[in-house]
């Protein structure tokens, strides 16, 4: 039986436990930094930045997403912004990820929500096949940038 739920604070310790995970599947286990302080304020504290939900399979934790919502100019709404989501590898191919992104596409819909959207890396391809199996398109014309540690620091600075 697989389910979804909203993470609480005692699941800090999993929800890390998944993104190391997630790190070493995509090569990045040393980019890590999160903690289960970090996750605890950032997840749950009062100035909350993202949410996230725990899936479990026979009521053990198998996977996580984390969202937070942006906002689209064009469309005058908000969105919501896939930063992750994971399902352990005993776990794939049981329907879990394509539930966290139905629960996720009904956060957004009941929400109000203009878009969802997220990143996948280009060799991703088992992730890819998913995504496009539920009629997601790839937006080919974007480049994504990013700014951090002593580039962004220069610049908030300079």
């Amino acid at each position: 039986m697989i389910s979804i739920r909203d993470a609480v604070p005692e699941d800090a310790a999993t929800i890390l436990r998944f993104i190391t995970a997630l790190a070493i599947y995509e090569k990045a286990e040393h980019e890590v930094e999160a903690t289960i302080e970090l996750l605890q304020e950032s997840l749950f504290g009062p100035r909350a930045a993202a949410r996230a939900v725990i899936c479990e399979v026979d009521g053990k934790p198998a996977g996580f997403a984390v969202w937070f919502y942006n906002y689209s100019t064009w469309q005058a709404r908000k969105g919501l912004y896939l930063e992750d989501l994971y399902v352990s590898p005993e776990h794939r191919g049981s329907g879990a990820g394509k539930m966290l992104l139905k629960h996720l596409a009904r956060v957004a819909f009941t929400e109000g929500c203009g878009r969802l959207e997220w990143s996948v890396l280009d060799w991703n391809e088992p992730a890819i096949r998913v995504y496009e199996s539920i009629g997601a398109e790839p937006l080919s014309e974007w480049t994504r940038y990013r700014l951090t540690g002593k580039e962004l620091e220069a610049l908030a600075t300079d």
